[in-house]
């Protein structure tokens, strides 16, 4: 094909060539389209055809002065992109309430049974979800804890305040900063984690093996990462706060110069222990989150790999909007208490 374009090609320019397809058996749609190609899609001044050839030519002809009907331009396309963009939500929020129901139930059945348990999921997820994210969560709330202390005082200082220092820190890690934090590197480290394991075991059919053999997802995938998040989140919300209220006490020797026994024996007296607890029930109650979310979307990859990436990308969006958005909810409900 490419040498016959190639002889093709320098006759393009010959206005005065006589065209003689007379001689010529047997000619095809291909091969009247490289002739007309080579004639510049117009049929030259002299040209001699056989029968049945005309009728070809004829065709190619009209069918290069056919236009393509423009797109109709939808008045309301955003409604319907809104009304699909609602029914998907809806689906979600429904196979999503489906999933809490099934946890509920393999967590009683699991609560009636817990000698026959899956204690080597838990123990496994506990480690990945919560040992080793220590490092990354003490990092960043050391790194927090500085930041903020050093803003703070840079202000307490213009209203002679900087005994107050130690109030600021206290209740805004203890509360809010430390569960939030935890939430979010816990959401973007371990929640992919989850999703892409689970997204790989369809892709791999090991998900449809299970079912084959009679083993429960919930039971024994499901249940396991809710159960080891909801005990690690705590533990890592105390990791967490004592990293960063560490930073924080290292910047406030270094800028205000307090020192570090009285930032010790005043934090107890302005954080009532009642943030310790709503701490720690926010933490448990944003690893749940966690979990499930990401399991159900996780569940919801089909076997190809581009459904396993966007999946993992909006497991981890959603993961850390649903803990944001029940850390406001927390904020409201608990509004007053541990003042």
């Amino acid at each position: 094909m490419k040498a016959i374009d190639g002889c093709l090609a320098p006759l393009k320019d010959k206005q005065a060539v006589e065209w003689d397809l007379s001689g010529i058996d047997m000619l095809d749609h291909v091969g009247a389209q490289l002739l007309w190609s080579a004639w510049d899609y117009k049929r030259p001044a002299k040209l001699k055809l056989a029968n049945g050839q005309e009728e070809i030519f004829k065709r190619i002809e009209a069918a290069g002065k056919l236009e393509m009907p423009r797109a109709r331009k939808e008045r309301f396309g955003w409604v319907t992109s809104l009304g699909f963009g609602i029914l998907h939500f809806l689906e979600h929020m429904r196979g999503f309430v489906q999933l809490i129901g099934s946890v509920v139930q393999d967590v009683g059945r699991f609560a009636g049974n817990p000698r026959r348990g899956p204690w080597r999921e838990i123990s496994a997820n506990i480690f990945h979800a919560g040992f080793q994210a220590l490092g990354i969560t003490a990092l960043v709330g050391f790194l927090i804890g500085v930041v903020l202390s050093y803003l703070s005082a840079q202000q307490l200082r213009n209203f002679g305040g900087d005994i107050y220092l130690v109030n600021l820190l206290g209740m805004s890690i203890v509360r809010e900063l430390g569960p939030l934090m935890a939430a979010i590197l816990v959401a973007g480290r371990s929640g992919s984690a989850i999703t892409a394991q689970l997204g790989v075991m369809r892709v791999t059919e090991e998900l449809d093996a299970m079912l084959v053999m009679g083993i429960s997802h919930g039971y024994r995938l499901i249940m396991p990462k809710v159960v080891a998040l909801a005990i690690s989140m705590p533990l890592l919300v105390i990791w967490t706060d004592a990293a960063a209220l560490i930073g924080g006490m290292i910047a406030a020797k270094v800028e205000l110069n307090l020192s570090v026994r009285y930032f010790i024996m005043k934090l107890p007296q302005v954080v009532p222990l009642a943030n310790y607890y709503i701490g720690l029930f926010k933490g448990a109650v944003f690893g749940m989150l966690i979990a499930m979310v990401s399991c159900h979307f996780g569940l919801r990859i089909q076997p190809n790999t581009e459904s396993l990436g966007r999946g993992t990308t909006t497991s981890v969006v959603t993961a850390i909007t649903v803990v944001i958005l029940a850390n406001a909810v927390f904020a409201i409900v608990f509004n007053g208490v541990g003042y």
